[in-house]
């Protein structure tokens, strides 16, 4: 197991998280879900959160992140959605005229400390499958 550190903690949080496009949509699809791989990872790059495992779906995005607990897991994925939603309405005005919004306000968050990180990513990148 490996752990990272700041200022003045040693840390390994994981988190497995999941949200979906308002009222399930498929829109995630083709170029706009190419694009939105590249903002996350662009978002989670600024925030210093590294991205461990992602699988964008047509409604909903699973990822495996590992955040500094300073920092915590719910701004990290305020400011993923909410990033990501406002520059891809802004390129794709497809996604301005179906939706009212991009995501929806809930999302699912666990901690993936007891389960293998294989396991968990083996998981997500199945999920392209389903």
């Amino acid at each position: 197991m490996s752990y990272k550190c700041n200022n003045n903690i040693t840390y390994s949080c994981k988190y497995h998280v999941i949200w979906c496009s308002k009222y399930r949509r498929k829109v995630l699809v083709e170029e706009v879900g190419q694009r939105l791989k590249e903002l996350i990872v662009g978002v989670a790059s600024e925030l210093r959160v590294d991205i461990i495992e992602m699988e964008i779906m047509p409604d909903h995005v699973h990822l495996l992140l590992e955040v500094d607990p300073q920092f915590g897991i719910h701004r990290a994925v305020k400011n993923i959605k909410g990033k990501t939603s406002r520059i891809l309405r802004a390129e794709f005005i497809s996604l301005r005229t179906r939706l009212p919004s991009l995501w929806t306000n809930s999302y699912f968050v666990a901690t993936v400390g007891g389960a293998p990180l294989e396991v968990i990513k083996q998981y997500i990148e199945s999920q392209k499958y389903v």
